[in-house]
């Protein structure tokens, strides 16, 4: 399938602009839009990245991906939080520009969920009804614990933690005991198998397509029922 996403640039506040890309279903308005934040070591070009979100596209909801400011001066060093979710406000200011009255959530792989996350627990980011969390980066390696967590009581919009059985930035016992934690506005739904990446073992029977299709077929029903309770 040939995919045109609509290009474009975002200016982030203190940071100068930013490329962004934005793809929708041609068919019908979209169900949702999803503001999409790429994680620390790869951009919004990431096949990851897009592929979920063509999946996504397929299933009715339109995604917006956009690059940091580090990632845009092809730096390797993540920005500090508070420019992170500057460039997370900003995209999901544009998200609302482009698509007004299309129900909006945001969030991301790893790094960008966690910014999203921190955006929406310092100030809540204007018209969001959800945050998705594509493998949320829990711990650091080997280093298990849920500090970064703490701020998750601060967020009042509910939240889908996608997250892989062999994670080695989130531990699934731990991962359980923080969306547990946080009750009714968290949704936990774990890939069997999947390491921090979904990568899936060759030995587990299942295809990198399989896991691409349940990741989206979770996202875009979870954005749907929160269409509906809202």
């Amino acid at each position: 399938m040939q995919i045109s996403p609509v290009r474009f640039f975002i200016d982030v506040p203190g940071s100068g602009a930013v490329d962004a890309a934005l793809i929708a279903p041609d068919s019908a308005p979209p169900q949702a839009l999803f503001v999409f934040a790429h994680g620390a070591g790869a951009g919004m070009r990431h096949a990851f990245m897009v592929q979920l979100s063509v999946a996504l596209m397929q299933r009715g909801i339109a995604t917006l991906r956009f690059q940091f400011p580090y990632m845009q001066q092809q730096s390797r060093r993540p920005d500090r939080p508070e420019v992170a979710q500057s460039a997370v406000r900003a995209a999901v200011s544009a998200a609302r520009e482009r698509m007004p009255g299309v129900p909006l959530f945001a969030g991301g792989k790893s790094f960008g969920g966690r910014m999203t996350s921190g955006a929406q627990a310092s100030e809540p980011l204007e018209g969001v009804n959800g945050i998705v969390f594509v493998g949320f980066p829990l711990h650091p390696p080997k280093d298990p614990g849920i500090a970064r967590a703490a701020h998750l009581d601060q967020v009042k919009v509910p939240m889908l933690f996608l997250q892989g059985t062999r994670d080695e930035l989130a531990g699934l016992a731990l991962i359980r005991e923080v969306t547990a934690a946080l009750g009714m506005r968290a949704t936990l739904h774990v890939v069997e198998g999947g390491d921090h990446s979904f990568d899936v073992l060759v030995r587990s029977g299942r295809t990198a397509e399989q896991v691409m299709a349940e990741l989206a077929d979770t996202a875009a029903q979870w954005m749907g029922a929160q269409r509906v309770s809202a």
